[in-house]
């Protein structure tokens, strides 16, 4: 996958999670959490959601490096190189 289509996913999962959020004008640099409302719980879903979709394990102490889409693209991208994008699965 490459940035876009990570970014995308990312984007479908939390559409998925949060169904009223929206995800359209998310900044990149930005945390996720400080832009729309995710609680911890949410963001659990979001790391299961990415094991379901593609088989990516994402261990508890790696969670802060997905605060950010930036964050998302940087740590996903060596993992789901190769993978097919899976938009509202």
């Amino acid at each position: 996958m490459n940035r876009e289509e990570i970014i995308l996913s990312i984007q479908d999962i939390i559409k998925t999670i949060a169904p009223d959020e929206d995800v359209s004008n998310l900044k990149t640099d930005l945390r996720l959490r400080d832009q729309i409302e995710l609680d911890s719980m949410d963001f659990l879903d979001i790391v299961m959601e990415l094991r379901k979709r593609y088989g990516v394990q994402v261990p508890e102490d790696d969670y802060k490096e997905l605060a950010t889409l930036d964050g998302c693209v940087a740590y996903l991208g060596p993992k789901l190189q190769g993978k097919t994008l899976k938009v509202g699965v």
